[in-house]
């Protein structure tokens, strides 16, 4: 399969990125949130909303007790997209804490005697943006279903233009990032537990106020006030890697206010903390092979740069720069931690992203670190003016969802317990959770199993190579709903379903989102 075009960010823009990316600064290096008098909490600098009551629209699951959802004011914005703020509580449970401005994004179908109604989507992450991610790529959405649908897209509590979550300042970040994620001493693991304590206090200081209460299962709260907001009585969903985490909590919560939803990339909802670590571990060493093997049967510039089994180059290639960062030709040099995340980052795609891996090792044998920093600062959305505030959502998303050990031995332990199996990665993965260990908010979520009684036929698409979101994992998700189907992608890079892919993928997922018939169980 080709891969075109951003591939959605996984769960974690991997959970690699929780100790190796722990967080990434916003634009600017300013992370308060503001919070106005009336003690809202306020993000979105897309468009202001003047929220005006409407009479709620009836859901399959309605609650007497529920307030209408204000409906949103649509202004112009980006080319042919719309842009509107959707007023919410911050906590539901005690509205006095105030409230949180959703930011949204929709492009309407040009096809309006056609239209079906929204579809609703999110890109992944925890963490990344989804209204620009939609803005950016709204063509990958295949054309048979824009057609059909208005396409919508809003960033969740803590995200991108809602609120987002701040840690740290971008020099600060640079040097967080530059801390060694896999330490080979005790003063190396000093300064690991170190900086993840200093993260974990810039969050609580600058973003203490929004910090507890972004959970996924808030998340799906604000998916469903959506969806009566732009006015459909059930939902249609297309939600990628970590967005089937929150299409499983939606379904967990309002299981029949669902219309259709195709999860791709699907993430299990009853993985413990251990086990989604070393599941990702062993997806990553497995894709990192798969490059190589790839490489050494078509001879990619990397066969053609060292001699030798190539694992074997890659291994000697990492300890060097372990030991002495390369240069770059700018003030940040490539260290251990970029090294890594910039392979990483690679493995998300067979078409584009395994060719740029190539190219960057090449660079790093020769002693050019730039192209692999290059990978790494793109993975991190960190560009010239900053970081955006990706991977400190992601943070703050994950150590909430799940139930985290407090102190560095469990992560230790997983990090011996999973060398075995992903020597090169493994170590890297397991130690990542531990920024976890010191957030200063307790997690109010855990594994749990997701059966959505009454819900439609759900579709769950996997991909056996797939490195973020191994494929087992969609197995268990569509398994355990009791009206999941699986559709099964043959291949390697992270989720499959979008233009330019497979077109028996496309055909079954259009189908059946237009539709919302039950596939068959495919294998594409």
């Amino acid at each position: 399969m080709q891969q075109t075009g951003p591939v959605p960010r996984p769960l974690a823009a991997v959970l690699v990125a929780l100790a190796l990316v722990a967080a990434g600064c916003g634009r600017g290096d300013d992370p308060t949130v503001q919070e106005p008098p009336s003690a809202t909490v306020t993000s979105s600098p897309s468009a202001a909303a003047a929220p005006s009551p409407s009479r709620p629209v009836p859901t399959a699951r309605a609650s007497a007790a529920a307030a209408p959802v204000p409906k949103p004011v649509w202004r112009p914005c980006e080319g042919d997209f719309e842009c509107a703020t959707l007023r919410v509580p911050l906590d539901q449970a005690r509205p006095e804490v105030g409230t949180v401005d959703l930011a949204l994004t929709r492009l309407r179908t040009a096809q309006k005697a056609r239209r079906i109604g929204s579809l609703i989507v999110n890109p992944g992450g925890p963490g990344s943006s989804a209204v620009e991610y939609l803005q950016a790529a709204w063509t990958l959405i295949p054309e048979p279903v824009r057609n059909r649908f208005d396409l919508v897209a809003f960033d969740p509590r803590g995200v991108g233009r809602t609120s987002p979550v701040r840690c740290a300042t971008t020099p600060e970040l640079d040097e967080y990032f530059a801390v060694d994620p896999s330490p080979d001493d005790a003063a190396e693991l000093r300064e690991l537990e170190r900086s993840n304590a200093e993260l974990a206090a810039g969050c609580q200081r600058r973003s203490g106020k929004v910090l507890p209460h972004v959970s996924t299962a808030e998340a799906a709260k604000d998916l469903d006030r959506v969806r009566e907001a732009v006015g459909d009585a059930r939902l249609t969903y297309l939600g990628y890697s970590y967005g089937t985490s929150l299409g499983a909590a939606y379904l967990d919560a309002y299981p029949t206010r669902a219309r259709a939803m195709v999860l791709d990339g699907g993430i299990d909802p009853r993985l413990t903390w251990e086990t989604l670590l070393e599941g990702q571990s062993k997806g990553f060493d497995r894709a990192l092979e798969a490059f190589m093997a790839d490489c050494q049967r078509t001879g990619c510039p990397y066969r053609d740069e060292v001699e030798g089994d190539l694992l074997a180059a890659y291994d000697r290639l990492a300890l060097q720069v372990d030991r002495t960062p390369l240069p770059t030709g700018e003030a940040r040099d490539l260290g251990p931690g970029e090294f890594a995340l910039g392979v990483l980052s690679g493995l998300y795609s067979k078409a584009n992203g395994w060719p740029a891996i190539a190219d960057a090792l090449v660079a790093a044998e020769r002693g050019d670190g730039a192209p692999m920093l290059a990978l790494s600062d793109s993975y991190l959305e960190r560009d010239g003016s900053g970081y955006r505030n990706v991977t400190e959502a992601l943070s703050s998303v994950v150590c909430l969802d799940r139930q985290w050990p407090r102190d560095i031995g469990p992560y230790l332990a997983l990090a011996d317990r999973v060398r075995k199996d992903a020597p090169r990665f493994g170590p890297i993965i397991a130690l990542s959770g531990s920024i976890c260990a010191d957030w200063p908010v307790s997690p109010v979520g855990g594994p749990r199993t997701v059966t959505a009684p009454g819900s439609p036929p759900i579709l769950v698409i996997g991909t056996t190579g797939d490195p973020a979101t191994p494929y087992s994992w969609s197995v268990a998700l569509a398994d355990q709903l009791s009206k999941g189907v699986l559709l099964t992608y043959r291949g390697d890079g992270h989720t499959v379903y979008r233009s330019g892919s497979s077109g028996c993928v496309r055909e079954v997922a259009d189908r059946y989102l237009i539709t919302a018939q039950a596939p068959a169980p495919t294998t594409c």
